[in-house]
Order: C-alpha cells, then structure tokens, then sequence
C-alpha cells in the first residue's frame, strides 16, 4: 500500500492543509519533502497541538512547525529492528528513506503490532435532560437522538472501540431504562457496558463517584452529546507524556464583538479597536482522569467537571489541556444537531 505517498507534503505547504492531510488520512502524520522527495522533517498530530497551544496561524508554512531530525529507518532494516526502535523511542510512525535519504516508506506501530485490548474504563455521561433541545427529548433521550443513522452515542461507542476500548459505564439518569434497553450489556457490540445509576442529577462529573470499582489506570470521561473524530491514543498518550493527573480536552473558539471597542486612559481616548475578535480556549467535554482524581469525586453529591478541575488546581496537582484540531460538535442546541447530520456521512462514513 502507499497511503505515504498522500502525506507527503512541502515546506511551504501551510499548516491548516497540513492539518487537513493529517486528518484526512489514517497515518496521523505528514512527511515534508523537497522537490527530489527527500526527508526534511516531519508533522505530527503533536506537533500541530504544540502550535494551537503557541497561537500560531495556521496560514504559516509548515518549515515554521515541523521537527527537523526525526527518527527515520533504513528500507532494507528487518521487522524486528524497526519495531525495537520505535518500542525504545516510543515512536507510533517511522518513515522508510533510501541510502540518498529520500522518502520510500512508512511503517506504523499499529500495522507492526497488532493493536491490544485496552483495560482503561471509559465513563459516557448520558444522565443530561437535553432541555435546550426542546420537543426533542421530550420522549427520547439526547444520547438516542439520531445522527446520521444510528443515535449519537451509538457513534461514540464505536469511535472509542475503534481506539481498542472495551469496557465501558454509561451514566444514566433521564430516561435511563430506553438507553439500558437498546445498549443493553454491549455484547451486540462486542464490548462490556455497565451502567451508573443516578437516583438524581449528578452533573458532569458527579457520576463517577458511582464507580463500583477501583482502577489503578486512567480513565477516559466523555459527554454523551459530543461528536468527534479526536484521536483517543494521542490523547492517552499525551496525558501519560505530561504526567498529568487529570488532561481536559480544549477546542479552539473565537468571538468577535461586533462594535468598535474603545480603550480609555481615565477619560482619555486612547485607542479605537474595530470588531475585534477574541480568541479562548473552551472546555470540549472530554477528559482523562487518573484514579486518585476520581477519588476526590463526593460520591452522590452534584458536581460538575470545572468545579472538580478548580479542586485539582487549587491543590497544585498537575493538569494539563489537549487541544482538539479534529472535527467537533455538541448536539446540545438544535442548530448543532443539523449541523451534526449535515456532516455525518462525510465525517463518519
């Protein structure tokens, strides 16, 4: 196969088509070259986070972000030999270059290693009334409300199966017993589902002191009404890289104010800033969490995830935010849940 040849990009190319080749593909890399197809350096999923964390514009050519000296291997090296380097480098890709150094491969941990079964719980939040929805979930609950073909959080499942997840609790408050009967014990999908049942509204993050068991691993939290393509092993990976006891997921928002803003000294004018557009990063309802942070979690008790990250911080434990470049959406309001179906085939197909 030559999926590598789809990645293979230039110096000037900018970072947002980078970004786009990245995402487009199943690599989850792109290999900058010049004319001749040598290697000159390499962008990976980390290293366009890096750069949303930094601000720069993704109109910027990729030579502003890329690593200029990455591990590369020899075309005629052994299996093994490749799978030892990149097991010791921690590498999930590793290009192929001839003795000239131009690009003629790559090779993928999970091509050389079949990918395991994994033994982190996912938590799915689907307890929420989904009252901004309206008539909606009047008689259904916003994790059955369907997008595309199959509800919402039918699609969450498989996207977090697809990332070798297999046992899952879904938190269930509003409506719990349509979501029990059609998810069932997971074996129609070939993983475990156990349920948390909230007697009452819990909030966010209040449903995982419901957790009948202790794990020693980190787990992975998700609001039910959230539809993305994020990458979950760069996101378990980047939270064992930061040594983070607890990583939030941050999408990128931008609000612009739609008058000129004036900027006083006292009472003089000093400055006229016309619409100007303000840039923040905003909480994507995705989270990794070690099992000491789920300890700190009241158990039956309303509480949401910012109050449980105001505790973290409060206590000077390490967190850290995981930008999503990815596609993303809340179905929370109904514009959104168009917009989720509009995208659907293209994005989820």
């Amino acid at each position: 196969m030559n999926r590598w040849k789809d990645v293979l990009i230039s110096p000037v190319t900018s970072i947002l088509k980078a970004i786009e080749i990245i995402d487009a593909g199943s690599l989850q890399i792109a290999l900058v070259v010049d004319d001749a197809d040598k290697l000159l350096g390499t962008v990976s999923d980390g290293d366009v986070r890096r750069a949303i964390l930094k601000g720069i514009a993704f109109d910027r050519p990729v030579s502003d972000i890329m690593f200029t000296e990455p591990t590369v291997a020899s075309s005629k090296e052994s299996r093994d030999k490749i799978v030892t380097t990149m097991r010791v480098k921690q590498l999930r890709q590793i290009p192929l270059v001839d003795k000239d150094g131009c690009v003629v491969g790559l090779d993928l941990w999970d091509d050389l290693i079949n990918l395991q079964t994994r033994d982190n719980i996912v938590v799915l939040m689907a307890g929420g009334l989904g009252s901004r929805l309206g008539d909606l979930t009047k008689d259904c609950p916003k994790p059955l409300l369907r997008v595309g073909n199959k509800p919402v959080l039918e699609t969450i499942l498989e996207n977090c199966m697809e990332y070798a997840f297999k046992r899952f609790y879904f938190s269930v408050n509003y409506k719990a017993d349509m979501v029990k009967e059609y998810f069932g014990d997971g074996s129609r999908w070939g993983v475990e589902i156990k349920y948390l049942e909230e007697k009452k509204r819990l909030g966010t993050a209040g449903g995982l002191g419901l957790l009948p068991e202790i794990t020693t691993i980190p787990l992975l939290v998700m609001n039910a009404d959230v539809l993305t393509k994020i990458n979950f092993q760069h996101l378990m990976d980047f939270h064992e890289e930061h040594k983070s006891v607890a990583t939030m997921c941050v999408r990128d928002y931008e609000f612009q104010v739609p008058f000129g803003v004036v900027q006083l000294e006292k009472h003089r004018l000093k400055n006229i800033l016309e619409k100007p557009v303000h840039q923040f990063f905003v909480n994507a309802g995705i989270y990794v969490l070690n099992p000491e942070v789920v300890s700190m979690i009241p158990n039956g008790e309303y509480f949401d995830m910012p109050s449980l990250f105001d505790k973290l911080l409060q206590s000077s434990l390490e967190t850290a935010a995981f930008p999503i470049h990815e596609y993303w959406v809340d179905i929370g309001h109904k514009d959104d849940l168009e917009r989720a179906n509009g995208d659907y085939d293209e994005v989820f197909s």
